[in-house]
């Protein structure tokens, strides 16, 4: 599909039922994952960052850039791109670098509201929602119909106040968030409140363990469900844990758990 076909494709995923969004961490697990069938795929800043050897955040504006190219051009279907905090902190920043990324391809990306500061890991409100709507500017400017994502981080960063996170994303669908999405919330009331809350918004949710299941989200109105790193955190847990076994043990049952080597190969040929 063309970037327009994928545009217009991702923007229907969001108009009724409750579709699961998997993160690939590179292009070969995003190839994978597309011949799953999952219906659109999302980037994870996390586990790209860790292919680099760095923690989550710790790319830089060009290497983002690229990784969402690679992603959106080795499959056929739309790609979410986790766009961090914009990679600027004024709205200038924020409406330069996200024409930046929709000229990779994607269908959508996000743009949070944590700072990295500990001592203040939330942008101020108002200037959050400025920053938003300069995310929304450059969507409109370039007419693509690129999906906007407004996120507020607070339960991701230690400030887990239900009321203020309703508030901020309450705020960034009046300034032009399509979709809103508060990462790490822990319970299905909470998950029902703020699908409540910004009606007739989408929502996506963040799904990290065992807590929930697809069918309880859509019952509570949720139309989109990511894993954020949780993918990339199993891959590198089942090698490590074989990796392990060597060292403790001296054998290698671990591998055996592999998918077979003809398997990935008849994946990638095809």
């Amino acid at each position: 599909m063309t970037p327009a076909e994928t545009r217009a494709r991702f923007r229907e995923l969001h108009q009724t039922g409750c579709f699961v969004m998997p993160n690939p961490w590179d292009p070969g697990s995003a190839r994978l994952l597309a011949d799953l069938g999952f219906p659109a795929l999302a980037t994870t800043s996390a586990g790209f960052a860790w292919t680099l050897g760095r923690p989550d955040n710790g790319v830089t504006l060009p290497e983002a850039l690229a990784h969402l190219r690679a992603i959106a051009q080795v499959v056929s279907l739309p790609v979410n791109a986790d766009f961090e905090g914009g990679f600027a902190v004024e709205p200038e920043g924020v409406l330069a670098n996200v024409t930046l990324a929709i000229e990779t391809g994607v269908a959508g990306l996000s743009i949070e509201d944590s700072t990295g500061d500990p001592s203040a890991p939330l942008y101020d409100s108002a200037l959050a929602v400025e920053r938003i709507r300069a995310a929304r500017q450059a969507i409109d400017a370039t007419g693509s119909g690129v999906v906007l994502t407004g996120r507020s981080e607070g339960f991701l960063v230690g400030c887990p106040d239900l009321d203020e996170t309703i508030r901020r994303l309450t705020a960034y669908a009046e300034a032009g968030a399509d979709c809103l999405y508060a990462p790490r919330l822990n319970t299905m009331d909470e998950v029902r409140a703020v699908v409540q809350a910004v009606a007739p918004h989408p929502v996506n949710v963040l799904v990290g363990s065992g807590w929930t299941t697809v069918a309880e989200l859509a019952e509570a109105g949720v139309r989109r469900i990511s894993v954020g790193g949780g993918l990339a955190r199993v891959a590198l847990g089942a090698s490590l844990a074989a990796a392990r076994e060597m060292i403790a043990s001296g054998s290698f049952g671990g591998l055996e758990k592999a998918v077979p080597f003809a398997e990935i190969e008849k994946a990638f040929r095809s």
